[in-house]
């Protein structure tokens, strides 16, 4: 039996390139949009159905995390395929882009295989490994990567040898393919826990200089201007000196930048926040004021959620002994509409180049937008207020989901996405 409802009215966007409306209607048959505006109206009206008002909240098209991680995809009792699937298209995520990390290295066409969910709305989009084996010595077959569907070359969490950055470059099996590598040199980080500044030495935590950033981000500026063809893109800029080198590079590359790093800085960092630690380190308040303008003006291209899920077990280290980084697709969009929309008065618009329109574009992939036939959309309640717990339905199976317990403002409350259970293959 088809279910016919209609949204009436409800605040739409339909595109990048088309202004919000604020008081419009849709119609969905079976989940699927047919109709917008007045026409959604009239049919409405031919077939008997009642308008729905939801003028606080929002349709708009899906979201896309350009890169998280899941080491185990397929196995153990944590974070799976499958679970995360479920978690962030309940959260309205319609693509996301997972970095070749994880129990077997992605630096081969056949560890690519069996990732795309059979039946599944949700598109999974793979990070083929920049190097063999991810050890950052010597190439991975990018063409052979590439031609069995990697959606980018990744070399993960650290920046790799900056002389076989080059030879890739010049190489150019890519070819217009994105290469995502992070500003970031561990051997200059160190211990480094949080970026250097006052708060961090009155924490008592160990500190993570500017250079482990900076100095990489001057070598990869430069090899993005010798190698001006290539599709670089800096992972996770994370300090307002980068921001500022990027800002006056003629021709630079593309850049994204954790949601935590937008929400989070280092003025309330605790001993007992130890969850906060992350890679790139969290920075200042003037870190995160640099990166949120750098995002509204387009300097920084894209939000990516940057999920690193770990299991209890994991979170039971001590801090510096846990891996770092933490998990949260079903958070990310409430907690930069309050940052970004509520607090700084961005737009509707502005918020989803970040999460979507730009995400889309720097992997290569067409922009989700709202189409007549389509279930691929989000509706999103500025003002739902929900408890944040590990055990609700669709909630992830990572340990380390920050503010356990905490109400949040704003929920994706419907999502139009089909996502069968029990279908990864």
């Amino acid at each position: 039996m088809t279910e016919t409802m209609l949204l009436d009215p409800v605040q739409v966007l339909v595109s990048s390139d088309q202004p919000l409306q604020v008081a419009s209607a849709a119609l969905f048959e079976d989940d699927r949009l047919i109709a917008l505006g007045d026409e959604a109206r009239e049919r409405a009206a031919e077939q008997g159905v009642a308008g729905q008002s939801r003028a606080h909240q929002l349709l708009a098209p899906c979201l896309v995390d350009p890169h998280s991680s899941l080491p185990s995809p397929f196995t153990g009792g944590g974070e799976t395929l499958e679970t995360l699937i479920h978690s962030a298209g309940r959260a309205g995520y319609g693509q996301l882009a997972l970095l070749p990390n994880g129990e077997s290295e992605r630096d081969s066409p056949e560890r690519l295989k069996g990732f795309q969910p059979r039946g599944c709305d949700l598109k999974v989009h793979l990070w083929g490994s920049f190097s063999h084996r991810g050890e950052g010595e010597r190439l991975s077959s990018h063409a052979d990567l590439l031609d069995a569907g990697a959606i980018g070359l990744s070399a993960g969490q650290q920046i790799p040898s900056v002389n076989l950055i080059d030879r890739a470059l010049l190489l150019g099996e890519m070819a217009g393919a994105p290469v995502l590598i992070a500003p970031n040199d561990p051997s200059l980080r160190g211990n480094g826990m949080i970026r250097e500044g006052v708060e961090t030495l009155r924490a008592g935590w160990p500190a993570d200089p500017t250079i482990s950033e900076t100095l990489p981000m001057g070598q990869l500026l430069e090899l993005q201007r010798r190698h001006s063809t290539r599709k670089l893109v800096l992972m996770n800029l994370s300090t307002a000196d980068g921001v500022e080198m990027l800002s006056h590079t003629t021709s630079p590359p593309l850049a994204t930048v954790s949601w935590w790093h937008l929400v989070q800085d280092r003025s309330n960092q605790t001993a007992e926040n130890t969850h906060w630690f992350v890679t790139p380190s969290i920075g200042g308040q003037a870190d995160r004021q640099a990166l949120i303008q750098a995002l509204g003006e387009g300097t920084i291209n894209a939000v990516a959620v940057h999920g690193i899920p770990l299991d209890d077990e994991e979170c039971l280290l001590p801090p510096d002994q846990r891996p770092k980084g933490l998990s949260g697709h079903h958070l990310v969009l409430p907690t930069l509409w309050q940052r970004l929309v509520v607090d700084l008065g961005w737009s509707v618009n502005q918020l989803w180049q970040a999460l979507s329109f730009g995400p889309a574009r720097l992997l290569g992939q067409d922009e989700e937008r709202l189409s007549i036939g389509s279930n691929r959309w989000l509706l999103f309640d500025p003002d739902q207020i929900w408890n944040q717990t590990r055990d609700a339905p669709y909630a992830p199976k990572a340990a380390n989901q920050p503010w356990i317990g905490v109400p949040i403002r704003g929920q994706v409350v419907s999502c139009g996405l089909k996502i069968p259970t029990n279908q990864i293959g």
